[in-house]
């Protein structure tokens, strides 16, 4: 065929050469993505991140066309290019399982995106496995074992999943071009030019270390500012709690969801199909959230106008040595009127920025090896204080999220709205000693 190519902010072009790629562009479980946020809450702190998965999956694939493209042309004797086909459809595909709303969704109805992916790979029922099946036999089985971290190869593995792979690289681009913050930006094409395939995995040059370096900063400055914000935060706790809320309420009014948000129902039921699954997306959740706000049940019908028009709670910061007084500030809430089961919640974020390889650990992390100018590999924290500084050590913080009106200057409840800012700004209880 003849080479396509899609126009993007990130990539100036993504070029597609092979039809198979294309088919699998243009299949309805693909097609699927454009209606699934990147970013799911995250749009509401950043108003510019409004992209999709199906962007993000475009540019996975666009940078591991270009890797295989090199290791074709520079390293025919350590790369097989029979590999190459199977590496740029796995980058292409590994997000085609994310859901509505998917880490949230996932946690309260104990779904899985990435089992979902490999679903789509190898169920004949879907567009994507009729067309990989073109291929070969095997070959939907081969995509979802690269995803499942099984196939053999393990250059194509950490390619698609790795401390430094496609995925990370093109969503720490693209979640910072989109949403205006330029901590995520690091030297793209100087990784390109220096990463190579080694017997076990990928690594990268000793010239071009620093510029790894910057990615694993770039990687940790995103998390911070960005993935871990309050607000974005605020709105995931709204969301997690509204459909909480839908969930406690299916036993008693099945009638009302039935009407109000149909596709919903097989979760409630738990009795959810693949073609289920595939039949959300954060435009049908965002209808069936304007439904519930005309729900006679008010907390429901509450937190679906909160979510709706962003009323985001407020939060603190505490210490794992003061979690123990937080009834005191649910029993407040509960005073003021609010049922604290649904309009509190914890909220925990921490990420490891970069991590040394320890193979006993339940799921360890892949090293990034920097290739020396004797042939032999060195860990990349053996050679960088900045990321070794960051090696082995999480980063985040847990918050206590509540209504915003508790931090009213007025009302009735003054007494209590002052007993509650002083929980709030005793440096004791917030930070610990």
């Amino acid at each position: 065929m003849n080479e396509k190519v899609f126009r993007d902010p990130v990539h100036n072009y993504v070029h597609v050469e092979h039809p198979i790629i294309y088919e699998l562009i243009n299949s309805k479980e693909f097609q699927r993505l454009r209606r699934i946020k990147q970013l799911g809450t995250s749009g509401y702190t950043f108003h510019g991140g409004e992209h999709s998965r199906f962007s993000h999956c475009l540019g996975a694939y666009e940078i591991a066309r270009r890797i295989v493209s090199i290791f074709e042309e520079k390293y025919p004797e350590a790369w097989n290019s029979k590999e190459s086909l199977l590496t740029m459809t796995a980058a292409l595909l590994h997000d085609v399982g994310h859901g509505a709303y998917s880490h949230t969704f996932e946690r309260l109805f104990d779904t899985d995106h990435e089992e979902m992916t490999r679903q789509i790979m190898t169920q004949e029922e879907t567009e994507i496995n009729r067309i990989l099946a073109q291929v070969s036999p095997d070959f939907p089985d081969k995509v979802a074992s690269v995803i499942n971290h099984t196939y053999p190869n393990k250059q194509v593995v950490q390619l698609i999943s790795s401390q430094i792979d496609v995925d990370r690289m093109d969503y720490l681009l693209r979640d910072s071009y989109f949403t205006g913050a330029n901590y995520g930006q690091f030297d793209l094409t100087r990784i390109l030019r220096v990463i190579r395939p080694v017997p076990n995995g990928i690594a990268f040059q000793k010239n071009g270390m620093h510029a790894v370096e910057d990615y694993v900063l770039s990687r940790y400055q995103m998390y911070m500012q960005v993935y871990f914000h309050p607000a974005s935060r605020a709105m995931e706790v709204l969301l997690q709690k509204l459909l909480q809320r839908a969930k406690a309420l299916y036993t008693i009014n099945k009638d009302f969801f039935v009407r109000s948000s149909p596709h919903l129902i097989p979760f409630f039921e738990k009795s959810m199909s693949l073609s289920d699954y595939l039949a959300l997306d954060d435009g049908v959740m965002n209808t069936y959230f304007q439904n519930w706000m005309t729900s006679s049940d008010k907390i429901l019908s509450d937190l679906a106008q909160r979510f709706i028009n962003r009323k985001v709670l407020k939060s603190i910061v505490f210490s794992e040595k003061n979690e123990p007084h937080l009834h005191i500030l649910r029993k407040l809430v509960n005073q003021v009127g609010f049922e604290a089961d649904y309009y509190t919640a914890i909220h925990r974020n921490f990420d490891l920025p970069y991590d040394v390889y320890h193979p006993n650990s339940d799921k360890p992390r892949t090293q990034i090896e920097i290739l020396q100018t004797d042939g032999e590999l060195a860990e990349l924290s053996s050679l960088s204080p900045l990321v070794k500084s960051l090696a082995g050590t999480k980063h985040g913080d847990n918050r206590f999220y509540f209504p915003k009106e508790m931090l009213s200057q007025t009302g009735l409840f003054r007494d209590i709205h002052t007993q509650f800012l002083s929980y709030i700004y005793n440096e004791t209880f917030i930070y610990g000693e």
